[in-house]
């Protein structure tokens, strides 16, 4: 409905769709059957029409439904009371199960208990090293395309459709939009999700991790005055075009760590590569002093000569002529600092997520043995672990169904050559930002091949949790769903993938990077917590710096932690179309 101001009234308001495509729908406020805690089909906005629910997402609807239905009389409350509370979930996770295959453990248990879910979750004592998280400085918009992919078709108004699936391909739950975490619905993507005082509460309050590692990105291309956007000529003019500077990146660093009395926090450096950037190279490290280093091949990053009007360009981890000056002042000066910075040799680049032909310059692994090899003493942590596809990887899916192969295993685009190129390599190191986050709900099987890949070319020694948020909201529900899954034992048996052990999974959420970053205490409970009174601590300097200081009061913060108190349960109502 939409209000018409002039006649005062209530008008009908179906978005995009026509009156014969409203006649096949319903409001799913008002007709969804179950509201389970996973939406079991597809809801549509208004602005797409939504696809008839699938056979599958039936079966899963038709076992929520019965298990509610016995676990409700057996408690003495009613359906809608049970689903809406933590016994809700593990029915819906056990449904899922059941028709999708065995992805994630949970057991009936946990249905009755709300003790026994909390203890199937992570435990208490686990050690999160999160080592990619970002927020932007306030000068610059949060950029909603991101949170709204995870967050589905109730998002952002400005957002109109899956920004990262145009064709409209269905999941594996059978959704061309699906929501990666049920607890980001309903929340506002305003202009400031992604500043600091949303980005201490999401890490720092709202989710187990320990450490973060604050990362940024090169800035590809600038919009200068006059001028039509282009390249940039050198770091400094690249500042102006980056979503947080190295600079506010260690203000932040410091900050967090201050106001909690403990190590909560590193940073990166920005990795501007080439012999014209060398200066700023070890500008950020006598200013900055950065715990290790942040690029991307894809940005015009690359200043590779002295011209001062020369444009920057893109580059290789194996250009001898562009890169390797770069990783020579890195070691040289690890070797000066490596007692007090022990993970200053860790490059970290962001690899794949760059749709279209495979290309040596957009990210492609195809520039890493080399370079490796070259370089024992530097690690080399891929971000994203080299995936291709863009976010959404119902490509993929086909290609696993239809057993396209590689080196014996389902050839799943760049990330399973990156791991069989560099297996024998032991300083190449996976890190598996938004791949875990864009795979694990909507297609899970492509995430049980992508983590048992992982486990069986390079083991579980050189895997690196990352969560990419805050973009997809607190990373507690990765959290979750890294310590619930499982490898599918079928798919175990037919490639000789390892089973996903907790050992394991408390290496990948931590433990190694503990060691690549010389943290010697792994002990979750030593880390004194972040104050809650945060925001009133900042300095005016710091908010100067972060171009912050017009932002006063983060209300929704204050709203949310007074919701929480309240202790009221979810209702699980999703607002939009359904068909029928």
């Amino acid at each position: 409905m939409k209000w018409n101001e002039t006649g005062r009234v209530w008008e009908e308001d179906h978005g995009l769709l026509d009156e014969e495509q409203v006649a096949q729908c319903e409001r799913a406020d008002v007709a969804e059957p179950l509201r389970a805690p996973i939406p079991t089909r597809m809801i549509s906005n208004g602005e797409y029409m939504p696809v008839r629910q699938t056979e599958q997402q039936r079966r899963v609807e038709a076992r929520v439904e019965e298990l509610a239905d016995d676990a409700s009389r057996r408690l003495g409350i009613s359906r809608r009371k049970f689903l809406h509370g933590s016994g809700g979930m593990a029915a819906t996770l056990l449904a899922m199960n059941e028709v999708f295959g065995r992805f994630f453990d949970v057991s009936l248990v946990e249905m009755f208990e709300p003790a026994a879910c909390a203890a199937a979750g992570p435990p208490r004592d686990l050690f999160v090293f999160d080592d990619q998280l970002h927020f932007v400085r306030g000068s610059k918009p949060s950029p909603a395309g991101l949170r709204a992919i995870a967050q589905g078709p109730s998002s952002a108004p400005t957002v109109k459709s899956n920004p990262f699936n145009p064709r409209g391909q269905l999941d594996e739950r059978g959704e061309s939009w699906g929501v990666w975490d049920p607890k980001l619905v309903g929340l506002p993507i305003d202009a400031g999700y992604a500043h600091i005082t949303r980005f201490i509460k999401d890490v720092y309050l709202d989710s187990q991790v320990t450490i973060g590692l604050l990362s940024n990105v090169t800035a590809s291309m600038v919009q200068i005055e006059g001028e039509k956007a282009r390249a940039p000529r050198n770091a400094e003019e690249a500042q102006w075009a980056e979503i947080l500077t190295a600079a506010q990146t260690a203000a932040a660093r410091n900050f967090i760590n201050e106001i909690s009395g403990s190590t909560r926090m590193l940073c990166h450096g920005m990795l501007y590569v080439g012999k014209g950037n060398l200066a700023y190279i070890q500008e950020q490290i006598d200013k900055n002093e950065p715990d290790s280093w942040k690029g991307y091949n894809i940005s015009n990053a690359a200043k590779v000569d002295n011209d001062p009007n020369s444009l920057m360009r893109q580059w290789r981890h194996d250009d001898e002529e562009v890169a390797y000056p770069t990783f020579e002042l890195v070691q040289k000066n690890y070797e000066r600092i490596k007692e007090r910075k022990p993970g200053f040799n860790n490059i970290c680049v962001h690899k794949g997520l760059a749709p279209g032909p495979p290309d040596p310059l957009r990210g492609h692994p195809g520039d890493l043995p080399k370079a490796a090899r070259d370089w024992p003493k530097l690690n080399f942590v891929s971000y994203h672990s080299c995936i291709q596809p863009n976010f959404f990887m119902a490509d993929t899916l086909k290609d696993i169904q239809a057993d396209k192969l590689r080196g014996g295993v389902p050839d799943i685009s760049w990330t399973t050559e990156y791991a069989q190129l560099v297996k024998d390599l032991p300083n190449c190191y996976a890190e598996i930002g938004t791949t875990w986050a864009s795979s694990i709900v909507t297609f899970p099987t492509v995430a049980a091949h992508i983590m048992g890949q992982l486990m069986k070319f390079m083991g579980e020694d050189r895997i690196l949790f990352g969560s990419d948020s805050v973009w997809y909201g607190s990373p507690q529900w990765q959290i979750d769903a890294l310590w619930r899954f499982q490898i599918p034992e079928a798919l175990r048996e037919k490639y000789g993938y390892p089973a996903l052990t907790e050992s394991a999974k408390r290496k990948i959420l931590g433990l190694t990077s503990a060691k690549l970053y010389g943290i010697r205490t792994v002990d979750a409970g030593s880390y004194k917590p972040v104050p809650k009174d945060y925001e009133s601590r900042m300095s005016k300097d710091l908010k100067t710096l972060l171009e912050f200081e017009k932002v006063t009061a983060d209300n929704m913060s204050k709203m949310k932690e007074t919701y929480a108190a309240l202790a009221i349960d979810p209702d699980n109502t999703r607002y939009g179309w359904m068909r029928i």
